[in-house]
């Protein structure tokens, strides 16, 4: 198989360009959805002119795209990677046809990979209240990281909704934030009213020992008075968690899913859950059906005299 050199003046790299202004323009999503798929579209590109000698949309097939996934199979790329970049793939080629730079859409005959379901981590309830036991309250840093977890499981926000609220998404009078979750879709979300409590004492207390000249809007900012950024909450939960002797895997996320299992535990309806996260199909939502599920046999089968407990009697 013949191997062209990738340069910046392939003409399939100009329509990436266009790609890339479609997706910021015309569909509006995150910052970091735009990253990835631009990232996947670009080594997809970069492998169809190198390994497959294509230069032009109308001359990419189906074995081009099935060819370029085999070469993720031998590099034992999960199928969640896959099944992400052969999204970015459609998308792409779906933008090709829209604009006219080809007639059909090839990458429409490609099915995804089968994902396996990897139920989600979740805290238990006495490990919530073990890691929000490690704050002292003796530091504006130490109010605010309380009240950014806090918030985070009381609402069951993504990391990047809790870094990206402002000042004015909170309604401590009515309880409530207003989130701007993906693809900037509002919606109303119910704050605990210990979640509440923590943001009064934060903005009372810690924000205005944290600002600085540079004032801003955001509700979390650091201490040079910026926004807070993603990859900083996640260290501050991670270093907490070893805090408080948890020895599972967390993240920012982790008290997503614990948010929307708890209140499942609880017999809050699932529609009602799927609103609260943000969910734009029910299907997502389902998957807490599965970890309430496994939990419940867990506990069965070690409490029930003919489950998996040995009887001491």
């Amino acid at each position: 198989m013949a191997k062209f050199k990738y340069t910046e003046d392939n003409y399939l790299n100009n329509y990436v360009v266009e790609y890339e202004m479609y997706l910021r323009t015309e569909i509006v999503l995150s910052e970091n959805t735009v990253i990835n798929y631009l990232n996947d579209v670009n080594e997809y590109v970069k492998f169809i002119i190198e390994y497959r000698g294509v230069f032009e949309p109308v001359d990419i097939t189906v074995d081009d795209i099935r060819s370029f996934l085999s070469s993720l199979k031998r590099k034992k790329i999960a199928s969640s990677s896959m099944s992400r970049k052969l999204s970015a793939i459609k998308s792409f080629h779906k933008f090709l046809v829209q604009n006219k730079y080809c007639q059909t859409n090839v990458a429409k005959l490609i099915t995804n990979p089968k994902q396996e379901k990897k139920l989600p981590v979740v805290l238990t309830l006495d490990e919530v209240d073990r890691l929000l036991a490690t704050f002292n309250m003796d530091s504006p840093i130490e109010i605010r990281n309380k009240a950014m977890i806090e918030l985070t499981y009381s609402c069951g926000l993504r990391v990047s909704e809790l870094v990206n609220l402002k000042l004015n998404s909170i309604h401590p009078q009515m309880g409530i934030i207003d989130v701007f979750g993906k693809g900037s879709k509002e919606r109303i979300v119910p704050v605990g009213e210990k979640a509440m409590n923590m943001i009064n004492i934060y903005l009372k207390e810690a924000r205005p020992k944290l600002t600085s000249p540079r004032l801003n809007d955001y509700l979390f900012i650091n201490h040079h008075g910026d926004q807070m950024t993603r990859q900083m909450f996640f260290i501050i939960i991670k270093e907490k968690a070893k805090e408080a002797g948890i020895t599972k895997a967390i993240s920012p996320h982790k008290l997503r899913h614990s948010f929307a299992t708890h209140l499942l535990e609880r017999g809050l309806d699932l529609r009602l859950i799927q609103e609260l996260l943000g969910h734009e199909s029910i299907s997502t939502t389902e998957i807490y059906t599965h970890v309430n599920d496994a939990r419940l046999k867990t506990i069965v089968n070690a409490s029930h005299p003919h489950g998996n407990k040995k009887n001491t009697d």
